[in-house]
């Protein structure tokens, strides 16, 4: 058996065009890089806002093993009962006592138990708990394979908190802004990190809403209802390899995949 595994972790699926590239796109993701485990970032799945658990079961089926959310988590109700219920599916860790759903997981394969958490950033950001307590909390309790997706609007918290947590968790990945950034590397304790991901969705939009509105918008400061683009979608994703026997982080890649 190798002594490496890889994780392959796919940023926030924006409304219908981001599904449906990620259906059409996946197989071929796994057949390239073989990963043991497939985390996907599903909290725009919905028209944008939110998950519903029509497509969360749509996503498990084609081979997703765990969904993460974000800020979104709770825009559609009905998702409220598919939190509680036994399924892989993590909302933000750092919400108050009482909110629906979980913030962590644990999912086994090849003898692999991957814990995998969900935490939302407080800058730019309202309604939650301290992530960095949060994280440390959590870090006391997840196994030396813990992959974590920390949904935040500000690339220094976010950089920030891949610091924090390097050589505790396997992997530290920023989504919520859908736009890649380039500075993925594995820090000095062995946790790959990336500010942001990106997003699977269409890229002829502004982080994947129609570019018509969004302009409406800026220039003019008058409210305007906001739409998915219509434009094919892409996928934008990070590799990781690691060791099996220390959860170590030794390589990650991020890749963009057009239609």
């Amino acid at each position: 058996m190798s002594t490496l595994y890889s994780i392959l972790f796919l940023g926030d699926v924006m409304g219908k065009p981001g599904r449906d590239a990620l259906e059409s796109g996946l197989q071929g993701l796994v057949a390239r890089h073989r990963p043991l485990f497939v985390i996907v970032n599903g909290e725009n799945a919905a028209g944008g806002f939110g998950i519903t658990p029509e497509i969360a079961d749509e996503m498990f089926a084609i081979g997703v093993d765990v969904i993460t959310l974000g800020n979104h988590a709770f825009n559609k109700r009905e998702i409220y009962g598919y939190l509680d219920a036994d399924k892989p599916i993590v909302r933000p860790v750092n919400l108050p006592d009482g909110s629906p759903g979980k913030g962590s997981v644990r999912v086994e394969k090849g003898g692999i138990n991957l814990d995998v958490t969900n935490a939302c950033g407080r800058v730019f950001m309202d309604g939650y708990d301290d992530p960095f307590h949060a994280l440390d909390l959590e870090s006391d309790v997840a196994g030396m394979h813990w992959f974590v997706d920390f949904h935040g609007e500000a690339t220094s918290e976010k950089v920030a908190m891949a610091w924090h947590l390097d050589g505790r968790a396997t992997a530290v990945v920023g989504t919520h802004t859908h736009v890649q950034t380039s500075d993925a590397r594995i820090l000095p304790r062995g946790t790959a990190a990336i500010t942001d991901v990106g997003m699977c969705g269409p890229h002829d939009g502004v982080i994947g809403m129609d570019k018509a509105a969004v302009l409406a918008k800026f220039r003019t400061s008058m409210p305007a209802r906001f739409e998915v683009s219509k434009g094919p979608g892409i996928l934008h994703g990070v590799v990781v390899q690691v060791e099996r026997e220390t959860g170590r982080a030794v390589h990650i890649e991020a890749f963009r995949v057009e239609p």
